[in-house]
């Protein structure tokens, strides 16, 4: 494998990874009867596009067919994709469904 071939099998990785990352948001989401765009949009209110959280989005299951998603392993997903913002919204949520 050469260099370039190389750089491109790390950016698709990367995007990969970076799917998933989206689609176990949005199933976590679903899974807490919250609305994936709304907490989105409280993390990143200024951002449109949201394409790939829509496809995720339409991957999802009803919560009585999804396995659990640990809310912990969540937040440390997406901060390591950068998205602390969303992270913390995250973390904000698991608070308040605790108190529920």
């Amino acid at each position: 494998m050469n260099e370039k071939e190389r750089e491109q099998y790390i950016i698709e990785q990367y995007q990969a990874g970076e799917d998933q990352m989206i689609l176990l948001f949005a199933q976590w989401c679903i899974n807490h009867q919250l609305d994936p765009y709304v907490v989105y949009q409280q993390a990143y209110p200024h951002q449109k596009g949201l394409d790939k959280l829509v496809e995720s989005i339409d991957h999802t299951v009803a919560s009585e067919q999804a396995d659990e998603i640990d809310t912990p392993l969540l937040i440390e997903v997406l901060q390591v994709y950068g998205n602390d913002d969303l992270a913390w919204v995250v973390a904000q949520y698991q608070n308040s469904l605790r108190k529920q």
